[in-house]
């Protein structure tokens, strides 16, 4: 079973902890919230009560191993070789994470996560499929998500040239009771629908039919990925001793050293994981980042000498046996030499996966509370939502999308390092198609920001993080900085049946969630990614790293030397 180890935190912090965790065992917290007490967040039941059924779920998910199981033998009986997954937010993340953490399958499908609307990367998929030979999973707890409508039209209409006569066999819908995309489901007869328990926010959703159906079709293990959650859950309900309780430790852990200012839950893990952190980001930011405060997650940043951090830090350390984990190891430990506050979990194999998505879901549920706020709604996401419309409707009237003032890198790179101040976090929000030369030139980028002006930064593909992060960047504390790279969207790609492309959606999107954080008062700024991002992000890079960190950063950094 996966373990938490105390021992790796170093000594100033064990009080603030402990004092976090009397405070849980005097409130009866465990209890309560084995009980749904809606109280322990807010003295109003609404979007609490009915959010709750993940406490549950892996006892009603095994009712659900039959038809999981003919599944996948259906798709075997059609020679499916790819599956191809239409989801955004907690209908995506929690797959990719599966997706890239075990091993391919012998005999199973490829499995495709698609949750973009910028055209080179709905034209990548597209091409490497053969329509006719791929299963299409049309995921959306609403049912009414414009980007997953707009793929499925699309996939639609690719698989009706190929095979007219059985296209509804290719698809396959996951949604909750009574959404639009059961109807449609219907009414286009797909092979099935898979309907999904009501009282579980999207977020929260990964090992419900959201996650066990692709995970099912990848070739893994249903019943033993979710025995490794069961344990969890028993684990998660011992009251006492309080420290024994995973999911309570975490959470203590988390809300309070947020309190005293150790915000950035910085996610480091073994290669075979390291997209864990993606899921992560989307639990910890949509469910704390509100009324001003919450945890500001960093997923697969670079990890750098101890000098480089500020006192901003908690890191999370997850190490899967067996992996290539030496050179992490030896940072892990430099990190907490240096007496910044590390918590290694250990995962004996990927299927201890099931234990950590349970554990993480309850140390937020825990932390929540312990920051004073509701973990389960998500007030400020619907922004980024009306705006895109404002913006569509503008162009559909029009024919022409608002103009938005765009800076070189040059003038990036000096409007970022002004702003840089201590606690704040750059984050950088790409409406890009995915390549391993473009995510090598954003590694880069990152360790230039944090190596040479000290700040913590995060990395989120658009309209992907919209669906993850952006209600952090909205509601939570007001010290995130914001570089917007905007691609050409060239060559587009009609969706069928609309009067605007995939590449106007996309770049709606990118306007409208801009006006949505200049609205918070929020310092955006937008790059154009030109024909070449890459050669973008690494003049970029470059003009970072000629730019003079800020005098404030440099003072505090010295402050803290001094101190030590």
């Amino acid at each position: 079973m996966s373990t938490h180890s105390k021992d790796t935190l170093t000594t100033p912090f064990h009080s603030s902890i402990s004092t976090a965790l009397e405070a849980l065992l005097h409130h009866q917290v465990v209890d309560r919230l084995w009980a749904k007490d809606h109280r322990l967040w807010k003295p109003d039941p609404r979007e609490i009560c009915d959010r709750l059924g993940w406490l549950t779920l892996h006892d009603q998910m095994r009712t659900q191993l039959d038809d999981l199981h003919r599944c996948t033998v259906t798709a075997k009986d059609m020679g499916i070789k790819d599956v191809v997954l239409l989801g955004m937010g907690g209908s995506s993340l929690g797959p990719e994470v599966l997706r890239t953490s075990f091993k391919p399958q012998k005999q199973s499908p490829r499995l495709w996560v698609l949750d973009s609307t910028v055209p080179g990367w709905v034209r990548k998929v597209s091409t490497s499929i053969n329509p006719a030979k791929t299963l299409f999973l049309v995921a959306s707890k609403s049912g009414g998500t414009i980007e997953v409508l707009s793929l499925f039209t699309h996939f639609w209409n690719l698989v009706s040239k190929k095979s007219p006569s059985t296209c509804g066999d290719h698809f396959i819908a996951i949604t909750d009771p009574g959404t639009s995309l059961e109807q449609l489901a219907q009414d286009h007869g797909f092979r099935h629908s898979f309907i999904n328990p009501p009282d579980i926010g999207g977020r929260y959703s990964v090992l419900s039919l959201f996650g066990l159906v692709p995970a099912a079709l990848l070739g893994i293990d249903i019943s033993r990925l979710l025995d490794r959650a069961a344990d969890m859950v028993r684990r998660c309900k011992a009251q006492r001793p309080i420290d024994s309780n995973p999911g309570a430790y975490l959470g203590a852990v988390m809300g309070s050293l947020a309190r005293s200012g150790r915000d950035k839950v910085t996610i480091i893990a073994s290669p075979a994981l390291a997209t864990f952190g993606l899921w992560v980001e989307q639990l910890l930011a949509e469910s704390t980042g509100k009324e001003g405060t919450g945890l500001i997650p960093v997923a697969q940043e670079p990890v750098l000498a101890p000098s480089a951090y500020g006192n901003d830090r908690l890191f999370v350390y997850l190490r899967l046996r067996g992996d290539k984990n030496d050179m992490l190891d030896r940072r892990i430990q430099k990190l907490g030499n240096a007496q910044h506050p590390v918590l290694q979990l250990n995962l004996r194999d990927r299927y201890d996966l099931g234990a950590e998505f349970f554990r993480w879901e309850f140390a937020t549920a825990i932390a929540g509370h312990l920051l004073a706020i509701h973990p389960f709604d998500q007030p400020n996401v619907q922004e980024s939502k009306d705006n895109t419309k404002r913006v569509l409707d503008v162009y559909q009237s029009t024919g022409h999308l608002p103009s938005q003032q765009s800076s070189t890198p040059k003038q990036a790179a000096f409007d970022l390092v002004s702003r840089i101040q201590p606690g704040a976090y750059v984050s950088i929000l790409s409406y890009t198609t995915p390549s391993s030369s473009f995510e090598t030139a954003i590694k880069q980028l990152r360790r230039t920001l944090v190596s040479h002006h000290h700040v913590t930064t995060t990395f989120g593909y658009g309209p992907r993080y919209l669906h993850s992060t952006g209600q952090l960047h909205k509601g939570g504390p007001h010290t995130g900085v914001f570089l917007e790279l905007l691609d050409r969207m060239t060559p587009d790609l009609a969706i069928p049946g609309k009067p605007f492309s995939f590449g106007t959606l996309a770049k709606a999107q990118a306007a409208g969630d801009l006006q949505s954080l200049r609205a918070h008062n929020r310092h955006a700024v937008l790059l154009h990614a030109g024909r070449d991002p890459v050669a973008t992000v690494k003049a970029l890079t470059a003009a970072l790293t000629a730019a003079q960190p800020s005098r404030k950063r440099t003072a505090a950094k010295k402050g803290r030397r001094n101190r030590r």
